[in-house]
């Protein structure tokens, strides 16, 4: 069965990611635009800068910022085209949310695949 998984910018690869959705605003840093396999970049959909900054990815915000960025996405114009692109690409192969923060637990792309699971 597809599912939606998780997946850094500078991780090579997997062979069964499918549907590869970049859910970062900007460009993952170091990395040539050559270089990383994407099938989407809906960068509007990314938490908005005033949330990313206020973030600074700094765990101990983590809660308010997944709060924050839950209230964003329920209220996003793009809500629905997400939806439905993420559950027509499920019926298909994985879906996977590509990223480039450090932190593997406390990231923006954890906070959108609880959403997106959530909401489907």
């Amino acid at each position: 069965m597809a599912e939606i998984k998780l997946r850094r910018a500078y991780d090579q690869k997997g062979r069964d990611d499918g549907y590869r959705i970049l859910v970062d605003r900007i460009w993952p840093r170091g990395i040539k635009k050559e270089e990383l396999s994407f099938s989407w970049w809906p960068k509007e959909i990314a938490p908005s800068k005033d949330l990313r900054q206020d973030f600074d990815h700094d765990p101990e915000k983590f809660s308010t910022f997944k709060e924050n960025y839950q209230k964003e996405l329920d209220n996003h114009s793009m809500k629905d085209e997400l939806l439905e692109k993420v559950s027509k690409q499920l019926t298909k192969h994985h879906v996977t949310l590509v990223y480039g923060a450090k932190d593997e637990q406390h990231n923006q792309a954890v906070v959108l695949k609880e959403w997106l699971e959530k909401n489907l």
